[in-house]
């Protein structure tokens, strides 16, 4: 649980727990992967823990367009509408997948009602918030947003280095998965979870495939068409505006000629952190720094490597630096 799903979670607590939710129904959106499925079985064994004679269903909107189709063509629709109807706890999933279907609409309508007419529970999940869901009849967007609408965005760098801990944690010893390793995956997958978590699994089957330890170059080569994929057109300009607003200076300090030692240090660790993260030359990182020459940016590169190894301040404000601009 984090920032960017805590309203989803704690509201999946609410629909789960013994006693009347104070609202209903419960509508959960974001886009793949950010963990809706997850939640509505979540909720759905937690309320069976609760009630165990309880009757749930889950089942996605296409799958309840398909078996509604099905119950048409069969002339049965009243065995359909009273397995639905009476259960105790509905879960649609990807209630997208009904635009524009208009027969398969009117009785997702009829069944909403019934189901929150009869006091029962409801949770729904699409891709986005129903005021952005286009194709759907209006009084049933109506009907999702009467409840509790809850997003969940994608997670920060905080919650994805305590997911991929957790993975790591739950493979005990069968590999080991270094913290720099943790880091970097927390930094460089972020468009969702399904994904990081896919490419922790990548990392440590690959590694234990080939019989090698899990290291930081391991993963680098193991995952790099996926890192290309994800990789960020970092430039010297936002370079030297995060180094400037780290230390307080303006991005004029870094290319002037002061020479003073609070000024001097943040424009080498600048100079260093561009030859690092971007594919610019070192005549054309010198020329963005004041048209300085080529050598004073192979200086300041050995240099700051040379205090990274000697100087624990140096080095911890070159990595958190290195997490802001690859963040």
């Amino acid at each position: 649980v984090g920032k960017s799903n805590e309203l989803a979670y704690n509201a999946a607590l609410a629909m789960a727990e013994p006693g009347a939710p104070g609202f209903n129904p419960l509508f959960l959106h974001g886009t793949t992967g950010l963990g809706k499925t997850h939640l509505m079985h979540a909720i759905g064994n937690a309320y069976l823990a609760h009630h165990p004679s309880a009757r749930v269903a889950y089942l996605s909107a296409e799958k309840f367009m398909v078996e509604f189709m099905a119950a048409m063509r069969a002339k049965d629709t009243i065995s359909f509408k009273q397995r639905l109807r009476s259960v105790d706890l509905l879960m649609i999933d990807d209630v997208q997948f009904i635009a524009g279907k208009e027969s398969t609409q009117e009785e997702f309508f009829h069944t909403m009602n019934e189901i929150i007419g009869a006091g029962k529970r409801l949770v729904i999940t699409a891709d986005r918030s129903p005021q952005n869901l286009e194709g759907i009849q209006e009084r049933i967007l109506s009907r999702m947003a009467w409840g509790l609408v809850a997003d969940i965005n994608p997670a920060d760098y905080e919650l994805r280095l305590n997911i991929l801990h957790a993975k790591v944690a739950a493979l005990g010893n069968r590999v080991a998965v270094p913290d720099d390793v943790i880091e970097f995956l927390a930094r460089k997958i972020t468009a969702n979870v399904r994904e990081l978590e896919g490419a922790l699994n990548r990392v440590t089957a690959f590694a234990l495939l080939v019989n090698k330890p899990v290291s930081l170059e391991f993963t680098r080569e193991t995952l790099a068409d996926l890192l290309r994929a994800h990789e960020k057109k970092l430039t010297i300009d936002e370079i030297q505006r995060k180094v400037a607003d780290y230390y307080g200076l303006k991005v004029a300090d870094l290319l002037s000629e002061r020479r003073a030692r609070e000024v001097a240090r943040p424009r080498q660790i600048a100079m260093y952190l561009a030859k690092k993260m971007t594919p610019r030359s070192l005549p054309e990182i010198g020329r963005r720094f004041g048209k300085r020459d080529h050598t004073t940016v192979m200086h300041a590169v050995k240099r700051v490597e040379q205090l990274r190894a000697d100087d624990r301040e140096i080095d911890s404000d070159v990595a958190t630096l290195t997490r802001l601009l690859d963040g």
